[in-house]
């Protein structure tokens, strides 16, 4: 069963996680049951850019983005290579090591 390091987050998971994970599970279902609550404000319907992640090491073992995902990527703070929509992001046979950025483009957090 593969693993998901979430490296630390301020306010979502301050010293950071190891957590188990299901193959085809998205990186966003396996942090919310693991009560680390990244947003995700179009409920997961690949819709908005305030679940995204930058997916520090086994990025290449997920099937890649699909058109709609990239192009809801470049509207999302701090894109990099190796960001990801963690909705969309389906863990595959390898560990993972994930960072949740500082900010979204998210105007109206429901976060207190």
């Amino acid at each position: 069963m593969p693993q998901i390091v979430f490296l630390p987050h301020d306010e979502l998971c301050p010293d950071g996680a190891v957590v188990e994970a299901e193959a085809g599970e998205s990186i966003c279902d396996v942090a919310l049951r693991h009560d680390i609550e990244i947003e995700h404000a179009c409920e997961k319907s690949c819709a908005c850019t305030t679940c995204h992640v930058v997916v520090r090491e086994g990025y290449y073992s997920m099937e890649p983005a699909d058109d709609l995902e990239e192009d809801m990527l470049d509207k999302a703070w701090g894109l990099e290579p190796e960001s990801r929509l963690s909705c969309q992001a389906l863990v595959g046979d390898t560990d993972l090591v994930v960072e949740i950025p500082k900010y979204t483009v998210n105007q109206v957090s429901e976060r207190h």
